[in-house]
C-alpha cells in the first residue's frame, strides 16, 4: 500500500513539474498544429504568425467552459481589429454535444474539434477549460487553467500587454 501511494505521489509531482516546465519559459514556441474548423477551413497555427492567438480548450460537459464562451466572444469582438484571434478547440471524442451547445450561443470565432486529443496533448491540457495566449512570434506567453467570472480581465490584461509590444 505504501509503495502504491509513493508511486502515485511521484506521478503527481512529475505531472505538475512537466506542466510548469512547459509554460515556465516565455520563449517556448507554441506547438504547431492544423485542425479543421466547423466551417471546413483548415487552420494552421504557424500560418498565424503576426497575430496574437487566444487558444481555448473546452468541452460541452464543462460548466465553466460554457460560462466562459460569451467572454471569449467579447474578446474576439473587442480585439480582432488589433490583430487578436480567438480559437476554440473542443476536446471531446464525440463532438455532437459540442456542436449542439454551439447552436445555443452566438460566437464568431473559429471552433475546431480535437477528437483524438492530439492538440490538447501537445499543450498538456489537464484542466477544463484551458486558455493559452500566444504572441505574434508564436511563443506561449500565458496559460490559464480553469475559469471563474473575472478571468476575462486577466485575458484582456495579457492581450493588451502583447499588443503594446
Amino acid at each position: 500500500m505504501k509503495k502504491n501511494l509513493l508511486v502515485l505521489v511521484l506521478f503527481i509531482v512529475q505531472t505538475i513539474t512537466l506542466n510548469k516546465s512547459l509554460y515556465a519559459n516565455e520563449s517556448l514556441m507554441a506547438p504547431d498544429f492544423t485542425l479543421k474548423s466547423m466551417t471546413g477551413e483548415n487552420l494552421n497555427l504557424t500560418e498565424q504568425r503576426g497575430q496574437i492567438i487566444v487558444l481555448n480548450f473546452w468541452a460541452s460537459w464543462c460548466g465553466p467552459c460554457r460560462q466562459e464562451m460569451p467572454a471569449l466572444e467579447n474578446l474576439q469582438q473587442n480585439y480582432t481589429d488589433l490583430g487578436v484571434s480567438v480559437w476554440g478547440v473542443n476536446v471531446e471524442q464525440e463532438n455532437q454535444a459540442g456542436r449542439d451547445f454551439l447552436q445555443e450561443i452566438d460566437i464568431s470565432f473559429p471552433i475546431m474539434f480535437d477528437n483524438s486529443n492530439t492538440v490538447s496533448k501537445l499543450y498538456q491540457v489537464n484542466a477544463m477549460p484551458t486558455t493559452v495566449i500566444i504572441d505574434r512570434n508564436g511563443q506561449v506567453r500565458d496559460v490559464f487553467q480553469g475559469y471563474k467570472t473575472g478571468y476575462e480581465k486577466k485575458y484582456a490584461k495579457a492581450i493588451k500587454k502583447l499588443i503594446r509590444e
